[in-house]
């Protein structure tokens, strides 16, 4: 494992950016799983202003590693959405660049992921309660791949308020996401991370036991991962001399 300490938001946004064009400026095709969400939206914006306009960026292939779909709408669902409107369309990424995860697909993704090559980067951030990805505590397995998670209990709630603006007409049965089987399968993982909010999971996540309780624990025994953590986010180490 890398661990990386940036000062602020700012430097770990764009410190990720520098890494994720890394991956893209290769001479050969590259396949990408990112993140939506609040943690990548400045990161976004550096790859955007590198990437716009530039065809050499035509062989790197984007996939989601999740997705709510919106019930009775037909189309894009939250994940697909929110990757448009972030990076997708304002850095002008080709329609066929874009490798939809859905719930009528879930079942062979990791399937057309090998047979595209593999994962060569997963980039993601990590939820408060140690999430990663759609794996929050209770819904998956370290054995899964990608699978069908139902949207039940107190996770409706959660859904609706955290990706839906709290509109339930627009809450689904269940959503899909790639397991942690299928993400440990990557070549390369980076975990992005701000804020104070985030420390104590950090701190599960990296220096806790692995275990199911706290999902992206699991991401410590990956043989390529690298974590971009700014002061605050780390602030609860041991390592850190903060």
């Amino acid at each position: 494992m890398k661990l990386i300490v940036t000062e602020d938001y700012a430097e770990m946004s764009r410190v990720a950016a520098q890494h994720l064009l890394g991956y893209m400026s290769q001479s050969r095709r590259v396949n990408l799983a990112i993140t939506a969400g609040n943690t990548p939206k400045l990161m976004y914006q550096y790859v955007t202003e590198a990437v716009q306009g530039k065809p050499w960026y035509s062989h790197c292939f984007f996939y989601n590693f999740d997705e709510i779909p919106f019930s009775g709408k037909p189309g894009d669902g939250v994940t697909i959405t929110n990757l448009r409107k972030l990076f997708f369309t304002p850095a002008g990424i080709n329609e066929d660049n874009i490798q939809q995860l859905t719930l009528d697909n879930y079942r062979d993704h990791d399937g057309k992921i090998a047979r595209d090559g593999g994962l060569d980067l997963v980039l993601m951030g990590l939820g408060a309660d140690g999430h990663f990805c759609g794996n929050l505590p209770g819904t998956t397995h370290f054995h899964d791949l990608t699978t069908e998670v139902p949207i039940v209990g107190k996770m409706v709630d959660l859904v609706v308020h955290g990706e839906l603006g709290g509109d339930y007409s627009l809450a689904p049965d269940s959503y899909v996401t790639m397991g942690p089987k299928s993400i440990m399968a990557a070549k390369n993982l980076i975990l992005i991370v701000n804020g104070e909010g985030k420390a104590q999971a950090l701190k599960q996540v990296l220096e806790g036991p692995v275990s199911e309780a706290v999902p992206a624990s699991v991401l410590q025994l990956h043989p390529s991962l690298t974590v971009i953590a700014d002061k605050a986010a780390v602030s609860a180490l041991r390592l850190s001399d903060l």
